[in-house]
């Protein structure tokens, strides 16, 4: 069986059959003549009056361009012009227009039309329209972006967050502010709110930038009604913003005026200045901290933000608000802190014939509050009482419990008795008292050893008796020997049940003795049993033949990054007058050539200064003593009559001589003047300005004076130990050293 071909039709069924396909077919045909001008249309089928609204009369002899309006992209259609003038076929679409003016999506396929020549004679186009499939792809397309903004604006927050990590960056809020520019905004500025407003890189109140500021304060009312004001109205809460604010017009309000004339300098220099910017309030928990100042992308007003970049914006300033809040917060908290632990913190008595240093530095990490104390008291002319102790915890209520503990124990040392004997009455008062805070101490009292019956016996010994209830063993370092003097041991304060236990050691001329806190020992990688041993070996290693010299070395090997509040005393034991100093307590003579000590703003801290200028200078073998003391008393009276709050006196061997370096509270800078005529007083910086080179410069909210003790022309002796050291007529009071 052979399968043959249909016959095909004849050629004219055929043509009648096309010409009906393209007639009665739902895709727009339209072929315009090649040869004539403006190639005008010559056919078209019933789609395309269908889909553009023209009847065939009206399109017949016209370009194709009648479809085009004010929406069509003309770089699309010249894309259609060059592809006719190149003679090759070309898709494109465009937005075109029906005969009613409504806008449609037409996507146009154009092909050339060749005679037998190769010629083209016509174009032929095919005409989609595809307004719904761009609709689509529209919507697809700002869902995806509006996604990818909000992703964005996520990202941004995140980043936000982590630069208020570091909130002692002084340029975290210029960072912020770049940010902004970079992804939502075309400028951004914050302005910080405290006692002024000013511009600001950044949180930390304590660091003021140079620039100007504006004293804002609540808006007054006039009849009842507040003046215009807009700026100062979101700084006091009354407008929650945010809000435009024009530049190109006068501004009304002293804050608004002080903003926009700010704002007209920092942005004039553009070339092309915005005429307004947009003012967002910087909320805190109950006022606002301040103010952000954008100019939207193009310069525009709030109108021009978008939700999602009022939502960053939003976001973004609600956590630098809160931010600058909570560093505000900590601040106060911290100096109410401080100053309740300065004021609890004892004021030395004087202490004949003993070398005493102390020194405090509550943990960093606990607002400046602490458990910890120490006490220095001066029982009788022949007796001494020390105490350190700890309370439990680092908070307010802690430091109270430490207040109290020191009260009582302050009271009950001064009655005759025993270390033993005066803990046992502790302890009933204080199971009366029902403290909280469980509390650990050391009570030691050191008694000068009076000569025998016909005379003899060592002049410089004392009798050292403690009683520890809980704490850790003080230390005794003697001839490059350290003893932990543990017996006397006992249950924590409140808790003794049976009575307490003195322990007894014979102290001799060079002993040193050291009782501190656990903060010094104790570290998250050792054990305390490791930390004491640490102890025991660098006061065996110390260098230092003063107390000061003691302490201070020990901190240097163990209270470098310390994890809880620190307390130590050292006492030592001076030489008898005309006596050579002995060796330092462990080795060769390693201590740091430097020395601390904080003092309270009273006439006794001069003479307190002098003798501690004296003792430095003996135990680091610098000459120019006498010097030394007058520079150290002038600089130190000067802080006593004209500062006030703690005199911090800091003392270094630079190698050529002594520096020495007073600082108070009182930032005014000191004068050297010609004296006051008739009457006593007035000389002190020519006095200083004679003996030493010296200057000085801002400190914190205060003044630091330096001196550098110039070397003695008349060749003096270098110094030896004196009186001072013996506890004769006139003694150093120990100081204080508080670091916060």
């Amino acid at each position: 069986m052979v399968n043959r071909r249909p016959p095909a039709p004849p050629n004219d069924l055929l043509a009648d059959v096309r010409d009906r396909a393209l007639r009665d077919t739902d895709v727009s045909f339209v072929i315009t003549d090649a040869t004539a001008p403006d190639t005008p249309i010559v056919w078209v089928n019933d789609a395309f009056t269908r889909t553009t609204g023209y009847a065939v009369e009206e399109v017949l002899g016209r370009n194709p361009n009648l479809l085009h309006g004010p929406g069509t992209d003309l770089e699309q259609a010249g894309r259609m012009a060059d592809a006719v003038a190149a003679g090759r076929a070309s898709t494109v679409t465009v937005l075109n227009y029906r005969r009613d003016g409504t806008p449609f999506w037409n996507q146009v396929s154009i092909s050339p039309v060749l005679d037998d020549a190769g010629a083209v004679t016509h174009w032929v186009g095919v005409q989609v329209d595809v307004t719904r499939q761009v609709r689509e792809a529209e919507t697809q397309r700002r869902s995806i972006e509006v996604e990818r903004r909000a992703r964005s604006g996520l990202a941004l927050v995140s980043q936000v967050s982590d630069l208020l990590n570091d909130l002692d960056d002084p340029y975290v809020l210029r960072e912020i502010a770049s940010l902004l520019r970079a992804q939502v905004v075309e400028w951004a500025s914050f302005f910080v709110a405290d006692a002024d407003l000013r511009p600001a890189n950044g949180i930390d109140p304590t660091f003021r930038e140079s620039g100007t500021t504006h004293r804002h304060r609540p808006v007054d009312t006039v009849d009842g009604l507040p003046p215009a004001d807009p700026v100062q109205a979101l700084l006091d809460g009354t407008d929650a913003g945010p809000i435009d604010l024009r530049l190109d017009v006068e501004p009304s309000g002293p804050t608004t005026t002080w903003l926009v004339a700010h704002l007209r300098v920092a942005l004039g220099g553009r070339p092309d200045a915005p005429r307004g910017v947009v003012v967002h309030t910087v909320p805190g928990r109950r006022r606002s901290q301040g103010l952000l100042v954008t100019v939207p992308h193009g310069g525009g007003g709030l109108a021009t933000l978008d939700e999602n970049d009022l939502t960053v914006l939003h976001l973004v300033v609600r956590r630098v608000g809160m931010a600058i809040d909570n560093v505000r917060l900590y601040a106060r908290e911290h100096r109410l802190a401080e100053t309740l632990q300065r004021a609890m913190l004892p004021e030395q008595a004087e202490v004949k014939g003993l070398d005493v240093w102390t020194y405090y530095a509550p943990s960093s990490g606990h607002a400046q509050v602490g458990g910890d104390w120490y006490d220095v008291l001066q029982l009788s002319s022949e007796q001494v009482a020390l105490v350190i102790g700890d309370v439990v915890g680092h908070d307010v209520e802690a430091a109270a419990a430490m207040g109290q503990l020191r009260s009582v124990v302050r009271s009950y040392a001064f009655d005759a008795g025993t270390p033993g004997s005066v803990l046992d009455r502790v302890d009933q008062l204080v199971a009366g008292m029902r403290i909280a805070r469980s509390a650990s101490l050391v009570l030691a009292t050191l008694e000068r050893r009076a000569p025998d019956d016909d005379g003899a016996g060592e002049e410089g010994r004392w009798t050292m008796r403690y009683s520890r209830a809980g704490h850790l063993p003080p230390l005794l370092a003697r001839d490059g020997e350290v003893v932990q003097l543990a017996d006397a041991a006992g249950a924590m304060v409140g808790f003794g049940v049976t009575a307490r236990a003195t322990g007894e050691v014979e102290l001799r001329p060079g002993d040193v003795v050291v009782l501190y806190t656990d903060g010094l020992i104790e570290r998250r990688d050792r054990t305390l049993r490791d930390g004491l041993a640490a102890l025991v070996e660098a006061t065996s290693r110390v260098g230092a033949t003063d107390a000061a010299g003691v302490g201070e070395e020990l901190l240097a090997r163990l209270a470098d990054g310390p994890e809880d509040d620190v307390a130590v005393v050292v006492v030592r034991v001076p030489e008898p007058a005309g006596a050579v100093p002995g060796g330092p307590v462990g080795g060769s003579e390693t201590a740091p050539r430097r020395r601390r000590w904080s003092m309270p703003s009273e006439a006794a801290s001069i003479a307190r200064a002098r003798h501690a200028v004296a003792r430095t200078c003996a135990a680091w073998g610098l000459p120019g003593v006498k010097s030394a003391e007058l520079v150290v008393s002038e600089l130190v009276a000067n802080a006593v009559l004209h500062g006030w709050g703690h005199v911090v006196l800091r003392l270094f061997d630079t190698g050529e001589g002594l520096r020495i370096e007073v600082e108070d509270s009182n930032p005014a800078p000191p004068v050297a003047t010609d004296g006051h005529h008739g009457r006593v007083g007035g000389y002190g910086m020519q006095i200083v300005e004679r003996l030493a080179d010296w200057g000085w410069r801002p400190s914190g909210a205060g003044k630091l004076v330096w001196a550098r003790v110039r070397p003695s022309p008349f060749g003096e002796p270098r110094p030896t130990a004196g009186p001072t050291d013996a506890g004769a007529e006139t003694s150093e009071q120990p100081s204080v050293r508080t670091d916060a």
